[in-house]
């Protein structure tokens, strides 16, 4: 059971939707724990303030805008490399996911979702009493 919860899982994280109109994907690593999923998206240069995250019909989608600074006026420019404009990235969520409950932060330029589990998909120990003879 424990195996097949965890495909499920992994099934329900791995399937991203599509992206649709996005010009840059960021990168995005997910954790599981005992008490919850985290994912933390790498989003350099992005103002916190752009960002929204959102949760609707058991989808979670981080969406926003990279701003391009003004480009600087030279008469050589060697390479343009950086991606700039608007990104989304959905995942839909497991039945074991607290939804009302998701919070996030943002340090250093990674934006970390945190997902806690819902009560009853915790593990639990239950510990062993010796029976009096």
């Amino acid at each position: 059971m424990l195996l097949t919860t965890r495909n499920n899982l992994a099934r329900f994280l791995n399937e991203a939707l599509p992206e649709p109109s996005a010009e840059w994907v960021p990168p995005v690593d997910i954790l599981e724990q005992a008490d919850g999923i985290r994912i933390m998206a790498e989003l350099p240069g992005v103002n916190p303030s752009d960002v929204k995250i959102s949760v609707e019909d058991n989808i979670l989608t981080i969406q926003g805008a990279k701003q391009q600074v003004a480009e600087e006026k030279t008469e050589r420019v060697h390479r343009y490399e950086r991606t700039y404009g608007a990104f989304e990235r959905s995942f839909t969520l497991p039945p074991t996911v607290d939804a009302s409950n998701i919070k996030a932060t943002y340090d250093n330029g990674v934006l970390t979702v945190t997902l806690p589990k819902v009560e009853k998909a915790k593990p639990r120990q239950i510990q062993v009493e010796v029976a009096k003879s």
